[in-house]
């Protein structure tokens, strides 16, 4: 589950309906019928070396509130999560694909999916409306992003509102809808009072259906003046009846669903011209789904007394019968027996009167799941009493794919571990498979593909269907230099162990569970010594590992703590220096069996320590950097004039003492990198780096005598994740447009045993791991025939070459174009510039991570500063779109600096 996961630093810190940028999965560029869009997506590609990346596998982590199968191609379905993006899936792997990891950092809102739409009469068509929150949170509007094929890339329409991926009630939905029978018609429920919207172009553009009358008016928390309870939830489903409609005419009936205790139902009859209330509705609760089963002509709802996911007291299951108008109240059980509200709802497409719903809210002893056969005239339960307490149950479950599922939990009866799931609020029968089902969790996909033994009296088996989607929330991560590669602190589910990348961990870690882990730490020289702390109903916050973070035992805390802070361990592992919320900083010697007041540094304070001297520990607060050396005890104030906004992290690098690297600051004031060389006396800020968030080390170059350096950080006018061999003389951009990954300043680390290789915090889309394909790394001897004096456009003399062209993209008077360079000689390029003549009348347009010149036929492209050194055996990246009457045929020969180069 997640309340409200997002990116801290959004918290401190007239849109035209038109058509929005294409994003792709290489370099977005506007395509011809987008070029008056206001947003884009960043025009930078990859620099000097290319980089793989791939998730940690931890599999799931958090809520799926959306599954939606398309009703015309088998085996094609997607997810949405309230902060990961959206995903695909992939029957030949039997794994979910990511869709959304370009949104960038300056709209990392749009990781967050209220809604999906797949188009039954196109399936190669999905829509995704797109915004974390409605409040001042989320910097920027909602959008409804569009696919033609099916995810691959996306262009996007701006709303003038904002939406709510992460809000309450984003179980509910799905508030997008295609019309099956017309599918340029597009409805979208919108928050906070803003209506019904339709578009009538495939989601180009949208307005407001003026004559729905209902925008909405329950709230979650009226009280709350945040703007997050006290949201009106607003239009929460939209639901076509095909028979009223032909292939290409619109479908005349339509359902929505409303955020409104009486009045939570309204139709349509003559394709959304005019909606009334319908007749006889049950009242007193919101109709969390309304689905309608075409074959009887019955209309479902699911009711709850509240708008969801995690809270509700008392649910009921209405039919309608859209011929007589007739309703009936179907639920499984009575009201009086209800402790939980009704979300998720689907009906067989194969069997006509079959249906399941969930028990969202039955957080104990777990969720249940209904099923009938009959139109909800009677109901049979995944699980029922056999003799309280105990259970029997109509299903085995079996997550030995994903263990940590269990959360190391022995119960006593009638819970069990792994638990049924919880905030169930979308469950999909696989309308051509009625043996497959699929529904989302708190932490997870859940299915089946023998359901119908649950008719024959059978048991049936459910496992994780979760793999490839990665839904977690990263605080914290470290890679010591052995052990494990890989530690991490996470929200929700508290973090992991991982000795293998590419295998889900067996369990979580434990003793204590931590709902949310905020900082670890592990003894530089002793990596067997780690220690975590986190957030928890109750004490402790606090967890001691002697063996690398495999076994784990809970530690004593001072009086006073709320929350985990932020936690550093000795060098060697003989003390510790913990930050916690609700009290001062703290020190202790041993595994904190006591803990004693700090002195000299105020509450709050960011807390690390030194990678060397034991002795030496590391503070900052509100502009100024402290300093102990005395394992904690008292601190001294020392540098001053870092930034005073925002959120500011810091690290020591490892095996040398008093060297420290920080990042951090506001866009409201200074935002940048520093480092010190004197234990935090001063710092000199690098003045290449205009924004930098986290930044952490790996290992170094072949050849070179500093470690590694990776940060998330904007450099050069590009948001990236970006890398340094030199101690930050230069950088290079290591990730692309297509994995951008929307916010990733909360932690990164590279791994001191493999150069190259990153760890890359993200707000939802789990722990991102790069692997470079420069193994053998840059180098720090620039070569000879490198003289500062001469031009920077030419390579060192005798400098070899070879170019690879590809035509990535053709449309009628277009075409876009990537051009890989790479340096085929022995010494380092320090500046490059390409020429080519090009055949016929092309000219090139927009032109990413290089600039150009164009004199009739012949191009000069010229680097684009931070991707100007190009190693031996290296490459340097740029694309662009053009113009031609003709069809873009590639150009026969290249020159670099006036000398011929390789073609292929």
């Amino acid at each position: 589950m997640r309340l409200s996961a997002r990116p801290i630093a959004a918290l401190v810190a007239a849109l035209a309906l038109t058509a929005g940028l294409s994003i792709t999965g290489t370099p977005a560029v506007a395509r011809p019928d987008d070029r008056a869009a206001a947003a884009e997506a960043s025009d930078v590609s990859i620099a000097a070396d290319t980089y793989t990346w791939k998730n940690a596998r931890i599999d799931g982590g958090g809520f799926v509130p959306g599954i939606v199968f398309n009703r015309s191609e088998k085996n094609l379905a997607y997810a949405r999560t309230d902060i990961g993006g959206a995903y695909r899936w992939d029957q030949a792997g039997k794994r979910w694909t990511p869709l959304l990891d370009w949104v960038d950092w300056d709209r990392w809102g749009w990781s967050g999916v209220v809604s999906l739409a797949s188009d039954t009469a196109e399936p190669d068509n999905v829509y995704a409306a797109v915004g974390t929150y409605t409040n001042s949170w989320d910097p920027t509007n909602g959008a409804v992003l569009r696919s033609s094929d099916r995810g691959a890339s996306w262009k996007a329409a701006t709303l003038p509102f904002k939406l709510g991926g992460n809000m309450p009630g984003r179980g509910m939905g799905e508030r997008l809808a295609v019309d099956p029978n017309k599918n340029s018609v597009l409805y979208l429920g919108a928050p906070s009072g803003n209506g019904l919207w339709r578009s009538t172009d495939s989601g180009a553009t949208w307005s407001e259906v003026t004559a729905f009358p209902n925008p909405g008016n329950y709230a979650q928390d009226p009280s709350d003046t945040s703007g997050y309870g006290n949201d009106n939830q607003g239009i929460v489903w939209v639901t076509f009846d095909e028979r009223s409609g032909s292939a290409g005419s619109t479908t005349q009936d339509i359902y929505v669903g409303v955020a409104d205790k009486e009045n939570t139902v309204y139709r349509s009859t003559d394709g959304g011209s005019t909606w009334s209330r319908i007749a006889g509705q049950p009242t007193g609760y919101l109709a969390h789904k309304g689905v309608l089963d075409s074959s009887t002509g019955h209309l479902y709802l699911t009711l709850s007394d509240t708008g969801g996911p995690y809270d509700g007291a008392k649910g009921r299951i209405w039919r309608y019968d859209t011929e007589s108008g007739a309703w009936t109240d179907v639920s499984p059980v009575a009201e009086a027996d209800t402790y939980y509200g009704f979300g998720g709802i689907s009906v067989d497409r194969q069997k006509p009167g079959t249906l399941m719903a969930t028990a969202y809210s039955s957080w104990w002893p777990d969720t249940q799941i209904f099923r009938s056969t009959d139109s909800g005239a009677t109901w049979t339960q995944a699980w029922d009493y056999s003799s309280y307490p105990n259970r029997s149950n109509r299903y085995t479950l079996d997550v030995s794919s994903v263990p940590w599922l269990s959360w190391g939990a022995n119960p006593s009866p009638p819970e069990t571990a792994p638990k049924l799931g919880w905030m169930t609020e979308s469950l999909e029968i696989d309308p051509f498979d009625s043996d497959r089902m699929m529904y989302g969790t708190g932490a997870t996909v859940y299915g089946t593909e023998d359901l119908t033994s649950w008719d024959s009296g059978g048991t049936f088996t459910i496992t994780p269907m979760v793999k490839g989607l990665e839904e977690t929330a990263v605080n914290d991560l470290a890679s010591p230099p052995s052990g494990a590669p890989l530690l991490s602190a996470l929200g929700d589910i508290g973090g992991f162990r991982h000795t293998d990348l590419d295998a889900v961990p067996a369990m979580m870690f434990t003793s204590p569970n931590l709902d949310s882990t905020t900082s670890l730490d592990f003894a530089e020289a002793s990596p067997g010594t780690v220690v975590r702390v986190g957030n928890a109903d109750t004490a402790p916050h606090i967890g001691f590992s002697t063996d690398n973070g495999a076994n784990w035992f809970q530690g004593s805390e001072p009086s006073g703590v709320t929350g985990g802070g932020t936690v550093a361990a000795a060098a060697d592992g003989s003390g510790f220096v913990w930050s916690p919320e609700g009290a001062g900083v703290h020190h202790t010697t041993g595994y904190g069996t006591s803990w004693t007041a700090s002195t000299g540094i105020p509450a709050g304070a960011t807390v690390e320590s030194d990678r060397k001297n034991p002795k030496k520990f590391y503070g900052f607060s509100a502009g100024t950097f402290y300093v102990s050396t005395d394992g904690g005890a008292t601190f001294t104030a020392k540098a001053t004039g870092l930034p005073a906004e925002g959120n500011v992290r810091f690290k020591a690098l490892p095996g040398t003492e008093g060297d420290i690297w920080l990042a951090g600051g506001a866009p409201t004031g200074a935002y940048g990198l520093w480092r010190s060389t004197d234990s935090g006396a001063s710092f000199t800020r690098f003045s290449g780096v205009e924004q930098a968030d986290s930044v952490g080390f790996g290992k170094a170059a072949p050849g070179a005598s500093y470690q590694a350096v990776f940060v998330s950080a904007k450099i050069g006018g590009v948001r990236g994740i970006f890398r340094s061999t030199d101690a930050g003389a230069g950088w290079t951009r290591i990730n692309d447009d297509a994995h951008q990954w929307a916010w990733t300043g909360a932690a990164i680390t590279g791994d001191p045993r493999v150069y190259g290789r990153v760890y890359v915090s993200t707000n939802g889309r789990g722990i991102q791991v790069g692997e470079s394909s420069d193994t053998d790394g840059p180098g720090t001897d620039p070569g000879p025939g490198t003289d500062p004096g001469t031009d920077p456009g030419e390579p060192p003399a005798d400098a070899d070459c070879s170019v690879a062209y590809t035509v990535t993209n053709r449309w009628s008077g277009g075409f876009q174009a990537e051009v890989k360079l790479t340096n085929t000689g022995t010494a380092a390029y320090d500046g490059w510039k390409l020429g080519w003549t090009f055949p016929g009348d092309q000219r090139i347009g927009q032109i990413w991570n290089a600039s150009h010149q164009q004199t009739g036929a012949k191009v000069t492209v010229t680097d684009a500063g931070w991707n100007g050194k190009v190693a031996p055996g290296s490459s340097a990246a740029f694309g662009f779109t053009g113009t031609t009457t003709g069809d873009g045929t590639a150009p026969g020969a290249f020159t670099l600096g006036g000398e011929a180069c390789a073609v292929g």
